[in-house]
């Protein structure tokens, strides 16, 4: 009997150890899965009023406008107005008459940069001809801009002071009426 005895506490013994290494294992797994998903998170910033606004550059393709690329740090000093849009979507076609009626006005200090999401640049082209465009369209060929603005809907404009700040953020079409506000309010 003493022998089975020794031989239950030893079992007992070896259960107790495998389940606190066990536990300590999954302990570790949980921080190793916590820790990279952590990382991953980290580069999903959204910009928002107040954060200075990502550098890049596109190719313009505006056949209107003589600039060849933009690059957003080359138009500090000047008010900007980045808009992501697609010509698949209608709230976007709603607002490209307003934005093109105050871009002869003040395009001596603001910027108006429209990024195409679209896959066409035939389809950009005939819809730029369609509306008269002026002001520069660039086009986001890889999505490249929309990820890094962390761009939801459509459309969504960025309005940016002449010191490279984001101001405001705006999701949806625009009116006439918000557009100017916002205008005056990254006026330099």
């Amino acid at each position: 009997m003493a022998l089975e005895e020794a031989r239950n506490k030893k079992r007992n013994k070896m259960k107790r150890r495998f389940y606190y290494r066990t536990a300590v294992l999954l302990v570790l797994v949980a921080a190793v899965v916590f820790a990279l998903v952590a990382n991953l998170n980290q580069d999903k910033e959204i910009y928002r009023a107040g954060d200075l606004a990502p550098d890049f550059e596109l190719e313009q393709i505006n056949q209107y406008n003589e600039l060849e690329s933009i690059r957003l740090s080359d138009l500090r000093g000047k008010g900007v107005m980045l808009n992501f849009w697609g010509t698949f979507c209608p709230p976007c076609e709603e607002e490209m008459p307003y934005m093109e009626s105050l871009y002869p006005e003040y395009k001596d200090d603001i910027e108006i940069v429209a990024v195409n999401l679209d896959n066409s640049e035939v389809v950009i082209h005939r819809f730029i001809d369609k509306h008269s465009l002026t002001f520069p369209v660039v086009h986001d060929k890889n999505s490249d801009v929309l990820d890094l603005y962390k761009v939801k809907p459509l459309p969504s404009t960025f309005f940016i002071n002449p010191e490279g700040e984001i101001v405001e953020k705006v999701e949806g079409a625009l009116t006439l009426e918000r557009l100017e506000e916002y205008f005056k309010m990254i006026q330099p």
